[in-house]
């Protein structure tokens, strides 16, 4: 199912994200994750394309087996290193795999390949053009906070929209720890043209040392209350499990009751936290079920 026929139908639905093992990684662990997360029964998954492409070979045979347990996937794909022979061939994969969603991203250079060099697709919106006329539906991504490589939140819209305007039929948010953040994005994308759903991305910060290293690479804002919960519980785990769990349940709370219906959580491979968010958020996704 296209992804963005599940958006369409306007009822809250939440979302996940899981990374594929390395080459060297038995595939085992990854199926038993998929199966506890597809037993919450998401909207659909996504599928990472590795860092910088280093798990790409085994995206679109996670992506399968997401689809055998009955959830659509959206498959990532980067295209900086790629050539159009490259990209075709990962069309013909997916198309033979079942898979009908595409995240579209720039990516990285492959960190191990040293004398690696830009292929033919130098950004995201070239990769929707090449992609749009073979029926996928597309998804992006976008930045509430900026893209971290743009001098300019307009200028980085201007981009999204650039990139709508080529064909993306929906976009998902880098992660955010505080919703106004959000709202104030999502109004600035509505009035510059930006029509499309925006899926809110939210990360459950389970492990104190997590944080740092997200503000490093992504310079997301953390609000004081976000940083007291880390300072007072980040040392202990199962504290700052319940903590994480806690505020990542009620950043989505709100998201729903102020009329954003989907979003899509980073899981980290972390079954047993989606599965903790989940059963807080029962009620509000499957009210029928729970009366």
């Amino acid at each position: 199912m296209k992804i963005c026929e599940i958006l369409a139908n306007g009822r809250p639905s939440v979302s996940f994200e899981i990374f594929p093992p390395r080459r060297d990684v038995p595939f085992d662990g990854i199926r038993a994750t998929v199966e506890r997360l597809a037993h919450q029964r998401p909207a659909f998954m996504s599928v990472t394309y590795g860092a910088a492409g280093g798990a790409s070979a085994n995206t679109t045979a996670v992506a399968s087996f997401v689809q055998s347990c009955g959830v659509p996937a959206l498959a990532h794909l980067t295209c900086l290193a790629a050539s159009h022979e490259m990209i075709d061939g990962e069309i013909a994969a997916l198309r033979k795999a079942g898979i009908e969603n595409i995240l579209c991203l720039r990516g990285d250079m492959p960190k191990e390949s040293s004398d690696a060099s830009p292929g033919h697709f130098l950004h995201a919106v070239d990769l929707v053009r090449e992609l749009r006329p073979h029926g996928f539906c597309l998804g992006g991504a976008c930045y509430p906070e900026c893209h971290p490589e743009c001098e300019h939140v307009e200028v980085d819209i201007a981009r999204l929209r650039e990139k709508v305007e080529a064909g993306l039929d929906f976009v998902t948010t880098q992660m955010f720890f505080d919703n106004n953040i959000f709202y104030r994005y999502l109004a600035k994308l509505r009035d510059r043209g930006v029509t499309v759903p925006v899926i809110a991305g939210i990360m459950p910060v389970t492990n104190g040392r997590q944080i740092s290293r997200i503000c490093r690479l992504s310079g997301t804002y953390l609000p004081s209350r976000f940083k007291a919960i880390v300072d007072r519980f980040g040392d202990c785990p199962a504290a700052m499990l319940d903590a994480g769990v806690a505020y990542a349940t009620e950043q989505i709370v709100d998201l729903f009751a102020n009329g954003v219906n989907s979003v899509h959580v980073y899981t980290m491979n972390k079954p047993e936290v989606a599965e903790r968010i989940m059963d807080n958020l029962r009620g509000i996704l499957e009210p029928d079920r729970a009366a």
